[in-house]
């Protein structure tokens, strides 16, 4: 149980960070560089919900591997 709910933990924050990581694309139009918007990016906590989300899906996949091997 504690594995699916790392794992739909991990899909909310991959959601939500992938969100707002495409929002954000939006400054591109509006006049910031590739260089500037990932710079931009790196600076807010919100983005970091993407690759947390990821990890957390992945050690979740590990674990539920290892509950089918056993």
């Amino acid at each position: 149980m504690v594995r699916w709910l790392l794992f739909l933990i991990g899909f909310g924050f991959s959601v939500a960070g992938g969100t707002v990581t495409i929002t954000y694309l939006n400054l591109i139009p509006a006049g910031l560089t590739w260089i500037e918007f990932l710079l931009f990016i790196r600076s807010r906590p919100e983005c970091y919900l993407f690759p947390i989300g990821i990890v957390l899906i992945s050690f979740a996949i590990l674990l539920m591997n290892d509950s089918f091997t056993k």
